[in-house]
């Protein structure tokens, strides 16, 4: 008898959470580079073409947490309320997830999370594959904005102030400081960006 539909997807995601979580545990410890995907399947407890199912490469075992992301802005100016302009929609989401300290704004002090932003940043395949990320946003954000090249130069500042305020918040953490007391400078630094983006798109 098989199993319900149910059961079977709630088992895939335990299989997908628990190599996700085998892969980022032995990069922090041992470095991205030192860590075969042999290891990470062993540690798991899963065959190398089962890893390769949920994870297309080796990159994307720890970049996931990213890719969750994908398209966020393009969704967030698609479902923008009437009268609201995408900038300032973009604005307000990125505020919300401030006040949230969610980790892709570079806002949260907890170490695994601080060690694994160095980690991405520090390791040159990673951070390669972050950028590809980010072109991708950045394409999906200009198809909502507009298909000409005006769109394509608004979703390219928008997704660079994002990278930079999230950079730099998670590096005043890194240097040891808290969410908490980082977290004024970072609604300043983010109402800053997002009226000199108003300015320069003329979108308010």
């Amino acid at each position: 008898m098989s199993e319900p539909v149910g059961l079977r997807a709630r088992k895939k995601v335990r299989t997908r959470d628990a190599i996700a979580e085998a892969a980022i545990s032995l990069f922090l410890a041992r470095g991205f580079d030192q860590v075969s995907v042999s290891d990470i399947a062993a540690t798991a407890e899963v065959s190398k073409p089962t890893l390769f199912r949920y994870f297309a490469t080796k990159e994307d075992l720890i970049l996931h947490r990213f890719a969750d992301h994908n398209g966020e802005a393009a969704r967030v100016v698609r479902d923008r309320p009437p009268g609201i302009a995408p900038t300032a929609a973009l604005h307000r989401h990125f505020l919300a997830g401030l006040d949230r300290f969610e980790p892709v704004t570079g806002l949260n002090d907890h170490p695994e999370v601080v060690a694994f932003h160095r980690l991405v940043f520090t390791t040159p395949t990673l951070a390669g594959r972050l950028l590809q990320y980010m072109l991708d946003d950045e394409d999906a954000l200009a198809a909502v904005l507009d298909p000409g090249v005006r769109g394509r130069l608004q979703a390219a500042q928008v997704i660079a102030v994002q990278r930079v305020l999230a950079r730099t918040n998670w590096q005043k953490i890194a240097d040891g400081r808290t969410a908490h007391d980082v977290h004024p400078e970072a609604v300043a630094d983010a109402d800053h960006a997002f009226a000199q983006l108003c300015h320069a798109t003329g979108n308010s």
